[in-house]
């Protein structure tokens, strides 16, 4: 079973079903075109769906024409029905894994997306998942699932997980050079997933189980996390010291030993570090341990907005302003530059901030046209007469498309979280960082 499914990876035939049609599952999807496979994305989503059978990525950072030509090749179909994963020698499941209102880790998507694969699991499958978790979970949840029906993991079907490392608008990266982690509950499930990503991956990076990825995976954010909360924390210090936070770090990367540097902010977005460590923590206290780095970075970094805020109306203070009343232009409603992603975005929250701190607040974002709300809102043009109009520039989102030369020139007063505005020698007068 195990070299028959060795053998149609090998060829090109294994049909790779990709559940999630998001920043992980597109991109995957695509690569897996471009190895020769036949790829089937399933999303509950009917709008990425119709996209995808229109020949467009539901991606704007990933656009082109990739999917049009295979959709006419017939070799990626698309569908909202479960029943598509049939036709799959692989699925891989690549779905959002939140937190609740508690704080505890959402499983929601994970179960449904499995279920869909037991439904119509079969000897010589192989199943993948991908989805940012706490250690056991495709152990102790996906293969329960998977089992119900009476096939055995590593006995008739393969199961393993494997780590996304997606890094939406990074340009430096390509997803074939990043290494590949996978964990099997089995040698030979190791052995099959790893072959599958070995079509796409440069790299694969075998480790002895499942629970094994899945911690590495935390381990790789939560060590982002501590770090970014400890430069946020330093920036804060260096604020009340006179100093630039950002003049410090770049001193201390001169180091070519023992010091990587990390940029401060105002707060972090994305689904994986504002969310991912969480699930580690949850999981602790099932083993009566606290973990007081990855809860105190959290602190940390959740408070970085109402510090912008802050330091907001100190600068406005500073003019003669209040907070109340002012104008206030965001620019950046995404949570990092160069992308149309609003997860856990801070620029979000210190937009509610500042509307209940009294400020007409307005955003100009070139990858987000409109904001649902509440209140619904649509990006202002980025004009000379529209930074003039306001009382603050708030710059959240350092986005390539910004001249922070014109952005300084024509704006009364510019709040810099991202030092966006280093070079900017006109003007300095006007600039705060926070």
């Amino acid at each position: 079973m195990k070299q028959r499914l060795l053998e149609e990876i090998a060829s090109g035939k294994a049909a790779v079903a990709v559940v999630g049609a998001g920043y992980v599952g597109i991109p995957l999807a695509r690569h897996f075109l471009d190895a020769g496979h036949p790829v089937i994305v399933h999303d509950t989503d009917p709008a990425k769906v119709d996209a995808l059978r229109a020949g467009v990525s539901p991606l704007r950072h990933l656009s082109g024409d990739w999917a049009a030509k295979a959709v006419a090749a017939g070799n990626l179909t698309a569908s909202a029905d479960p029943a598509c994963l049939a036709d799959a020698d692989a699925v891989i499941v690549c779905v959002p894994t939140p937190l609740t209102a508690h704080r505890e880790p959402d499983l929601s998507c994970v179960r449904a997306a499995v279920a869909a694969a037991a439904a119509v699991l079969r000897p010589g499958m192989l199943v993948v998942l991908e989805s940012t978790t706490w250690p056991g979970t495709t152990e102790e949840v996906v293969r329960p699932l998977l089992e119900a029906g009476g096939l055995r993991a590593g006995a008739d079907f393969f199961l393993a997980f494997s780590p996304e490392r997606e890094d939406p608008g990074n340009t430096r990266h390509a997803l074939p050079d990043i290494p590949k982690v996978v964990g099997g509950v089995t040698a030979d499930c190791t052995e099959a997933a790893a072959a599958l990503y070995g079509r796409v991956f440069r790299t694969v990076v075998p480790v002895s189980r499942p629970a094994a990825a899945e911690m590495a995976k935390l381990l790789e954010n939560v060590f982002r996390s501590v770090n970014i909360a400890l430069v946020n924390e330093l920036k804060m210090l260096c604020d009340r010291m006179g100093l630039d936070v950002w003049e410090v770090i770049a001193a201390a990367a001169t180091k070519p030993f023992g010091f990587m540097p990390f940029q401060p902010g105002p707060g972090l977005g994305g689904h994986c570090i504002p969310i991912d460590p969480f699930y580690l923590t949850w999981k602790a206290r099932e083993y009566g341990f606290t973990t007081r780095f990855i809860e105190l970075s959290g602190e940390i970094n959740t408070s970085m907005p109402q510090y912008v805020v802050t330091r907001t109306m100190e600068a406005l203070n500073e003019r003669g302003k209040t907070l109340k009343g002012a104008r206030v232009l965001v620019l950046g409603a995404a949570y990092k530059a160069d992308v149309d992603d609003l997860r856990e975005s801070p620029a979000l929250r210190i937009m509610d901030l500042l509307r209940g701190h009294g400020a007409e607040v307005s955003y100009n974002d070139p990858h987000i046209p409109r904001l649902a709300g509440p209140p619904p809102m649509e990006s202002a043009p980025l004009t000379a007469e529209t930074l003039a109009a306001a009382d603050c520039v708030l710059l959240t989102t350092a986005h390539t498309a910004y001249d922070p030369a014109f952005i300084v020139r024509h704006s009364p007063l510019v709040v810099d979280t991202r030092n966006f505005t280093r070079d900017v020698q006109e003007g300095r007068e006007k600039i705060v960082k926070a």
